[in-house]
């Protein structure tokens, strides 16, 4: 079984229910879906869990529409000046989890753009957090895939998280919000990475 999840429904709207394919909808942010997918991982073992849904992407690293692969995701836990967290006696903060890199370069086969992801609590509107968060060689915002990646890779499960560009980070005016957009580029990645796994036909 593969376990697909997204944050709400309406992101896989386009989704067909498929042998052995199961959906999640987890609620948005990471704490309702590494809540979710640790539940659901607790009751069954999938062969492996993606993560779908829509993203924003920041300047010159992916297209309003496109379907991205994202090699790996973090969390954005800092200081507010974006400089790294101290923590006593030397205690490290998990803060990066990754997809399974195999089916990554498969869909790159393919022609599909990999991102580097960072999960947000809030969605970017401004240029300068843009900036910040770019910075740290991201390509895209999202803000469930360190959740569910982590919640699986803690599981010892197989995960991979693709999504579909509804807008580009920063300054609200400008981000060109596309939700239909996002979501064609999501069934596209989607489809191309099910066919794949042998779960789709074409």
């Amino acid at each position: 079984m593969i376990l697909v999840t997204c944050a709400v429904n309406k992101e896989l709207a386009f989704f067909e229910s498929q042998p052995h394919v199961e959906m999640l909808v987890t609620g948005v942010g990471p704490v309702e879906a590494a809540a979710s997918v640790s539940r659901a991982l607790a009751q069954s073992r999938p062969e492996l869990v993606i993560n779908a849904g829509l993203a924003g992407a920041f300047k010159d690293c992916a297209d309003i529409g496109e379907g991205v692969v994202v090699s790996d995701d973090s969390l954005a836990l800092c200081l507010e000046t974006g400089a790294q967290i101290e923590l006593p006696d030397n205690a490290s903060v998990v803060d990066r989890a990754s997809s399974d890199l195999a089916l990554v370069d498969r869909l790159v086969e393919l022609g599909f753009r990999s991102v580097r992801g960072v999960t947000v609590t809030q969605v970017t509107a401004l240029d300068g957090t843009a900036a910040r968060l770019a910075s740290q060689g991201v390509g895209v915002e999202t803000m469930e895939g360190f959740a569910v990646l982590r919640a699986a890779e803690i599981a010892g499960v197989p995960a991979i998280e693709v999504r579909g560009i509804s807008n580009l980070a920063g300054d609200r005016g400008r981000s060109g919000w596309d939700f239909e957009a996002g979501a064609r580029g999501l069934e596209h990645i989607l489809n191309a990475l099910l066919s794949l796994l042998g779960t789709k036909d074409g």
